[in-house]
């Protein structure tokens, strides 16, 4: 052993403990992907899913994002508004916690939201953490309600501003210029998963507007993965005009199915569980492609249409130029 590696010795003090914040603000990626253009995004997503756990749970049906002319970002919703009565454990406004607390949240006993997505409860702290400067507004038991923080920790006191009638939760936030490798928010990567998430919660009304260019778009879908359906197939020629969609229930997975054909030899099938997109599959995708295949091999054999079992259809065969989305909804979800 060289007399350097002696000098290095290795021993309780060599091992750092660092708190839930400053160890997001220093290995961000953990909890992002990355500090480049998609993690910053990613910050927008992690609020508004909130929102949307909120819509899901059936107390909020509108949710608007801005992007500021400072390039900060404000997500707004009609929901509960997070609470701000004392947390007794902690001693600080249910708020505060929810804000600076990492694994903080109402998501994990399954009574507030059955079911939800991005960090399951822990998005808001992480953006906080990331952010140079963040404020929460809540509207709730008759108030406006107002605190802000930096880096992940509180700064100011919960305030009583005003009177308020709504109810709802408003995030404003900056994101740390110290962390990213820029910080330009950009309109169609936002609108494109804002449109997605309105598609996978049929009669939610989601806007973005761009302050920076005045740019505004609005998407609320009643018709919910069919109308996302028609959406994919929008410069397709279609075999039937409208899509097949379907949706059940079983204990705690409730599953959705939206599918069509086009003239193309393309298959673009899409799968989300609790709105995330499943990107490597599982075994709802799974479940999908073996039930398709085999029901219409057994539709041929019942009506005589083919007598051989040589001559079954691949599963390749039946979704070929085939567009489907399935959405399921999952309690308690393992994703990789």
């Amino acid at each position: 052993m060289s007399e350097e590696a002696k000098e290095k010795k290795y021993s309780a003090d060599s091992i750092q403990a660092l708190e839930g914040m400053e160890h997001v603000r220093m290995r961000p990626s953990m909890y992002i992907g990355d500090t480049g253009v998609r993690g910053l995004h990613h910050l927008v997503y992690e609020v508004v899913d909130n929102s949307i756990d909120e819509a899901l749970a059936g107390h909020c049906d509108a949710i608007k994002v801005d992007i500021n002319e400072d390039n900060s970002i404000t997500v707004e919703d009609n929901g509960r508004g997070i609470p701000i009565d004392l947390h007794k454990k902690e001693g600080v406004s249910a708020l505060e916690v929810v804000m600076t607390k990492i694994g903080a949240g109402g998501k994990f006993d399954n009574s507030n939201y059955k079911v939800s997505g991005g960090l399951n409860g822990v998005g808001a702290s992480v953006v906080n953490a990331l952010s140079g400067k963040m404020i929460a507004e809540i509207h709730r038991e008759g108030f406006l309600w107002k605190q802000e923080y930096q880096q992940g920790i509180t700064v100011t006191p919960l305030e009583q501003i005003e009177e308020s009638k709504k109810t709802g939760t408003q995030i404003t936030f900056w994101p740390d210029e110290t962390i990213f490798d820029h910080t330009d928010f950009n309109f169609e990567i936002l609108a494109h998963r804002l449109r997605e998430l309105a598609f996978l919660n049929k009669g939610i009304l989601i806007t973005i507007r761009d302050n920076r260019t005045e740019r505004f778009q609005e998407f609320k879908y009643d018709g919910g993965i069919a109308a996302f359906i028609k959406h994919i197939n929008e410069n397709k020629s279609v075999l039937h005009e409208t899509p097949v969609y379907f949706s059940g229930k079983s204990d705690d997975v409730e599953l959705e199915v939206a599918f069509q054909y086009n003239d193309s030899y393309t298959e673009r099938i899409y799968s989300f569980v609790n709105n995330i997109n499943t990107v490597e599959g599982g075994t709802h995708l799974t479940g999908f492609k073996g039930a398709l295949t085999r029901t219409l091999n057994s539709y041929m054999t019942a009506n005589k249409i083919t007598n051989d079992s040589k001559e079954n259809l691949s599963g390749e065969d039946v979704r070929e130029g085939m567009a489907a989305v399935i959405s399921a909804r999952v309690t308690n979800p393992q994703f990789e």
